[in-house]
């Protein structure tokens, strides 16, 4: 095991371009994710990645993924991650996962349920997949920062088998 229990997001796994940020799986703050018996956390060297490696969650009862960046002002973003099942999944059904989003440290939380979690396929999807997920930046706050993630932690029950293949956050105008 670790010495710290928590894996702390390496701002070099982020890959910005014209159209926003792709984060790839060490760009993420996952609680337990630096244990190895409740999250696999590819090591490969950055930012040269395979396509599908991912953070593949092994078990626990608090899944908290999560990244920030500083955006733009006056630009609204999309906010998506890939994300599969194994086939050996459990205790996602009916478990209230959400996306969640704000901009600052003292911003108010927007947020989505993600029924997808119910069902999700092995084969990497983006999520969510109806409707996008949008947030904006406030004029006249200071902190521009983002700051969004994946949440369940309100159940308490032990889920696993999700695999984490990276966040987009896309401009969109």
């Amino acid at each position: 095991m670790a010495s710290k229990s928590h894996q702390e997001a390496d701002p070099n796994a982020i890959i910005a371009n014209e159209g926003g940020f792709i984060f790839k799986p060490k760009a993420f703050n996952i609680v337990w994710g630096s244990d190895t018996r409740y999250w696999r956390i590819p090591r490969s060297p950055i930012p040269e990645y395979d396509e599908q490696e991912a953070a593949e969650l092994i078990q626990v009862s608090w899944l908290e993924v999560t990244g920030s960046v500083k955006l733009e002002p006056s630009t609204r973003y999309e906010i998506s991650f890939k994300l599969s099942f194994r086939r050996d999944s459990f205790g996602w059904s009916g478990a209230p996962i959400f996306l969640m989003a704000k901009v600052g440290k003292k911003g108010k939380y927007k947020w989505r349920r993600l029924k997808e979690l119910d069902n999700l396929p092995k084969d990497p999807i983006m999520v969510p997949t109806d409707d996008s997920f949008t947030i904006e930046p406030i004029q006249d706050i200071p902190d521009k920062r983002l700051y969004f993630g994946l949440y369940e932690v309100w159940s308490g029950k032990w889920k696993g088998g999700l695999k984490v293949h990276e966040a987009i956050v896309k401009k969109l105008g």
